[in-house]
């Protein structure tokens, strides 16, 4: 099974007047002291809690402020926002006596391993994105940095690349994957690049090399950056735009963004272990599309609230928001459990492609 993660905050759902026919049929409606969504209940002064991959932690809330804007009786405090690793984020899920109305993961695999049947009955997949390579503009060994030179560039002497702990993030397996994928469509080996920044072979458990690779959250890749602690950072475009960093492009066969099936397939090829709750023990992880999905715990206390936001990522001021913060968004976004979704979603999304809907079995 996939690791696990956590994080938590606030929201809400929106207004769509004169946008019925293009959210499918759902319209939130204003009410005195409170909102009433089409089944005729009522949102009277309610706090939605999220738990969230921490990548998500600038989006997420600029979607919360602005629906809270719109939708009287939501409230948004920011103790109710927490974002971390998905590992983590969706662990929070499985604790008794903690209850969060959405769990969002950067690997729509790991709520189907770690929530499915038992802690949710579905999820929801409305956004992708790149792996980049984020870089400190005054390392000299980077000068000339470019997509086609990069990984030649960050094995110069000196360079230190700083990458997220494989076992509680997606983002860390998802740097290996890069890596090996580089070497593999570079040179036809997936440890052309990769054997440089982690001993043990490609598929096994990559121990990082300390002279050439650093662990940190993903959070930190910023301050590392600037503060030349590290000079290179494999991390989600957004994250790159979000803190304007310096970032070079990676190829579609390398930075995990591309869902179709040739690329699905080409991505399986890069494989590593992560530990199962601190190890010993280790899984298996093949590489696949970076796909971000959200759905509602069954434990929820407003699953109300719970299905509008997630209403909200899909629809046309959600996908706007997405692409902003350098996502890509999947319109229409895809379900894997189409007949248990809540009827305000049943019109916004697809059945999961079969290509997609292999990767979690």
């Amino acid at each position: 099974m996939l690791p696990k993660i956590r994080a938590v905050w606030a929201l809400l759902l929106a207004v769509l007047c004169g946008l019925a026919g293009a959210v499918g049929g759902y319209l939130l409606h204003g009410a005195t002291g409170g909102a009433a969504n089409s089944q005729g209940s009522t949102i009277t002064n309610q706090t939605l809690s999220i738990t969230a991959a921490g990548t998500l932690g600038v989006v997420f809330p600029q979607a919360a402020r602005a629906l809270a804007n719109l939708t009287p009786g939501i409230q948004v405090p920011l103790a109710a926002e927490h974002f971390q690793g998905s590992v983590a984020a969706l662990s929070a899920v499985e604790q008794p006596g903690v209850y969060y109305d959405v769990a969002s993961s950067a690997d729509f695999r790991l709520v189907h391993a770690m929530l499915e049947p038992t802690y949710a009955s579905w999820e929801v997949l409305y956004g992708t994105q790149p792996e980049v390579l984020a870089y400190d503009p005054s390392a000299s060994a980077l000068a000339g940095i470019s997509a086609t030179n990069w990984a030649w560039k960050i094995t110069a002497p000196g360079i230190l690349l700083g990458v997220a702990n494989q076992s509680t993030d997606p983002n860390g397996y998802n740097g290996i994957f890069t890596l090996e994928l580089q070497g593999l469509f570079a040179n036809g080996s997936l440890s052309t690049v990769y054997q440089h920044f982690y001993s043990n072979p490609p598929g096994s458990y990559a121990q990082p090399n300390p002279s050439t690779t650093r662990v940190e959250p993903e959070a930190n890749a910023a301050t590392l950056l600037s503060t030349h602690v590290v000079q290179a950072f494999i991390i989600y475009r957004s994250y790159a735009i979000q803190h304007h960093l310096s970032y070079v492009d990676l190829d579609p066969h390398v930075n995990l963004g591309n869902l179709s099936t040739s690329m699905i397939q080409y991505y399986a090829q890069a494989t590593t272990e992560v530990l199962n709750g601190g190890g010993p023990s280790t899984s298996l992880v093949t590489g696949a599309p970076v796909a971000f999905s959200a759905t509602v715990p069954l434990s929820a206390t407003n699953a109300t609230l719970g299905d509008l936001f997630v209403h909200f990522l899909v629809s046309p001021q959600g996908t706007a928001l997405l692409s902003e913060d350098g996502f890509t968004p999947i319109v229409p976004a895809y379900a894997d459990n189409p007949s248990a979704l809540p009827p305000m979603l049943g019109p916004m999304v697809e059945p999961l492609p079969s290509t997609l809907q292999a990767l979690l079995s």
